[in-house]
């Protein structure tokens, strides 16, 4: 095997590695996925049968110790994150993670340390950053496009499909709910396309018709940003038939993205102003596979991260304080970064 090949071990058999992660990985020059680990020892070895992976293995240790094995990618519940990834560390492993990064801030802080302290690469799965159209989003707000931004809105309502209920409907000891689920994500876009951070929440959340065990399925939420904009998220697992949407309202202008709060390359971005509306083009592009391109390049020295620990940790941070918020009726404080 050549030095500049990267093997990459999956923890966790997913939806979303076998829909996305498994493609994004063998489309880097020199990247392979070569095992999979699932605490269902059945389940690994369907997955890898089914994509053509060598290795199946019923015990993280196992694939840990595998010397091919450079890079990690984590999909697993996500009370399993924390124990996980600084498995993977210790290992010497580069670890890409789904959000949330873990269950509590603290433990996502103690992942980015113990990272950072063993020098390896350690990034978060913040898939939607990586849509042109989030991009362009950004870039407009930061030209100037709109003016002073005043307002945002994330709209991330969406029937969540019954192959990926399971877990995310019904336990809340292994973090579901759509808070944790998809409220992170939207966090995670209001502060990368306003280049701002969140501090303070409102919200309700609602235990619609999908809700078991006192598992949200839906909320609605408030953010204050730093920058002096108020920013609104409607996330639940409940609405069948509306399409996705993220708007950023300025002084001079309005800009307006739709059906982009989805997995795959697509959407628009219209801009509204004095002249009128029009729409702004974007080059469309697998976002999991720019975001495995990324992490890659920081593997090799080049760059950072597409979203780094640090951004996963600010994200959870939001969703716990919008979950603080939902159960208190309360204004929940929202901490500065460090």
């Amino acid at each position: 095997m050549s030095s500049t090949f990267t093997g990459w071990g999956f923890i966790g058999a997913s939806t979303v590695a076998r829909e996305h992660m498994l493609a994004a990985v063998r489309a880097q020059p020199g990247h392979d996925v070569v095992a999979i680990a699932s605490g269902d020892a059945q389940r690994a070895r369907a997955f890898a049968d089914e994509n053509g992976i060598r290795t199946a293995v019923d015990r993280i240790e196992t694939l840990l110790a595998d010397p091919s094995v450079r890079a990690v990618y984590i999909s697993s519940t996500n009370e399993q994150h924390r124990d996980q990834a600084l498995a993977a560390i210790a290992a010497g492993k580069h670890v890409l993670c789904e959000k949330p990064l873990a269950m509590t801030v603290d433990d996502a802080k103690g992942m980015v340390a113990a990272a950072r302290e063993a020098g390896v690469v350690f990034a978060t799965n913040h898939h939607l950053r990586n849509a042109a159209t989030h991009r362009k989003v950004r870039e407009l707000i930061a030209e100037g496009a709109i003016g002073k931004p005043l307002f945002a809105r994330v709209f991330h309502a969406i029937y969540l499909r019954p192959q990926v209920q399971g877990w995310r409907i019904h336990s809340p000891e292994a973090g579901g709910g759509v808070i944790f689920d998809i409220g992170v994500h939207a966090a995670d876009t209001l502060r990368f396309a306003l280049a701002a951070e969140p501090v303070a929440a409102v919200g309700m959340a609602q235990a619609g018709f999908l809700s078991q065990n006192g598992v949200e399925d839906g909320v609605m939420a408030v953010l204050r940003m730093d920058n002096g904009v108020l920013a609104q998220i409607h996330a639940a697992y409940t609405v069948r038939h509306a399409d996705t949407g993220f708007e950023v309202h300025g002084e001079s202008g309005s800009i307006v993205a739709r059906n982009v709060m989805i997995v795959r390359a697509g959407g628009e971005v219209l801009l509204r102003d004095a002249q009128g509306e029009r729409a702004v083009p974007v080059e469309h592009e697998g976002l999991y596979t720019i975001g495995v391109r990324r992490f890659c390049e920081a593997m090799a020295g080049r760059g950072s991260p597409a979203a780094t620990g640090e951004d996963g940790v600010r994200s959870l941070e939001t969703a716990i304080a919008i979950a603080q918020a939902c159960r208190t009726g309360t204004l929940v404080q929202i901490a500065a970064p460090g």
